[in-house]
Parts: structure tokens; sequence; C-alpha cells
């Protein structure tokens, strides 16, 4: 016992002198930024959106810009996030990552009034009694994601509503007609057979 004791006590007194000083190999820094230099997530807005680029903020249209058709004005819309329920870990727990947007569609001039119209039948329950439309992100534990997330499916909205329905051919309509009219007489048919049936179970009491 007395031998493995001095054993330990001697490598342990050897292996001070035998490893190299901290100071002679001072530790690294790593990932060490220029000095002057500001870290941009590669999620910024900015970066998402580069044509999108203002003074005050990195998403705000610059004045002198021509707006594209299907841009959209984010000084129009209204940002706000909140606890998500999403991916991150306990991290959802700490930040704000679900993102929120919502914008008045019947003021939304950048929107065509009858793509509004359509917007409006096709997702009422996407509308608060304001008349706000509400869209909301998740799926990612980056704020800047799922606020890209919220800007596409506004584009999507837009995109499905602006699209024109398309005519059908005499073939098409020729045959939804008889569709309709097998429908129609199948369904006659069934109702024939429910009454015979509840005819059949009566009772006559003389």
């Amino acid at each position: 016992m007395a031998t493995s004791w001095c054993l330990r006590w001697g490598v342990s007194r050897a292996g001070g002198w035998l490893l190299p000083s901290r100071a002679r190999y001072p530790r690294r820094t790593l990932h060490k930024q220029v000095d002057g230099a500001e870290f941009q997530s590669i999620y910024s807005l900015d970066k998402l959106y580069p044509e999108s680029k203002g003074a005050e903020t990195a998403w705000r249209v610059p004045e002198g810009v021509k707006q594209a058709n299907d841009d959209i004005p984010i000084d129009r819309l209204t940002i706000t996030y909140c606890r998500s329920s999403g991916p991150g870990g306990q991290n959802v727990n700490k930040v704000n990552s679900k993102a929120e947007v919502r914008f008045h569609l019947a003021t939304a001039d950048w929107i065509a009034e009858p793509v509004r119209q359509k917007i409006a039948l096709t997702h009422k329950n996407k509308i608060n009694r304001a008349g706000e439309l509400i869209l909301t992100s998740e799926c990612s534990r980056y704020q800047f994601r799922n606020l890209a997330s919220c800007l596409q499916k506004i584009r999507d909205i837009i995109t499905q509503a602006s699209q024109t329905p398309k005519e059908p051919s005499k073939e098409d309509a020729a045959l939804w007609k008889i569709r309709i009219e097998n429908s129609n007489r199948e369904r006659l048919r069934q109702k024939r057979i429910n009454s015979a049936i509840k005819t059949s179970r009566r009772v006559d009491v003389d």
C-alpha cells in the first residue's frame, strides 16, 4: 500500500517537470474578430432580403427605389415576437423566437382589390375582428427564419389569389355534368331504400 502511494506521488511530481508550462504555450483565441468589424448572422434580414436595405432598419425599403410588384412593404406590417412551442430545446423558454406578422387587409393598397377580396374569402379564418390578416411561424429556432417564413406565406397567398381559374373545356364540362347526374341518381336511390326500410318497420294497429 505504501509502495503504490509513493509511486503515485513520484509520478505526480515528475509530471510537473515533464509537462510544458502554460506560459510557454498560451491559450489560442478562436474566431478572433477583426477590430472595427461588426458581426452579422447569416439569417439577418439584410442578407435574406438584400434588395430591402435601409438607413434606419435593415428591412425598410430605401427612398428613391422603385418597388417591385411582388415586394412586401415591411413598414406596413406589424411584426411581433413571442415564446415558441417549436424547435429549439430549452432555448424556446428564453428567447422570443416565434414570429407573428399582421396587416390590415382592407387598407393594403399594395395588393390589388380583386386579390384582396379573394384573400378575404379563402383565408377568413386568419382574419380577426379588426380586419387584420395574421400569419405566424415557429418552424425554426431563429427569429429571422420565422420572419422570412411569414413573408413567404404572404407571397404564396397573394400568388394563389392572383391566379385566374381556367375555363373548363367542352369535354370536361360534359363529364362533370354526367358525374353530377349520376351522383343525384344514386342519392335518390339510397333515399328510396331508406324510406322503404322505415315503412317496413311500422306496425299497423287495428
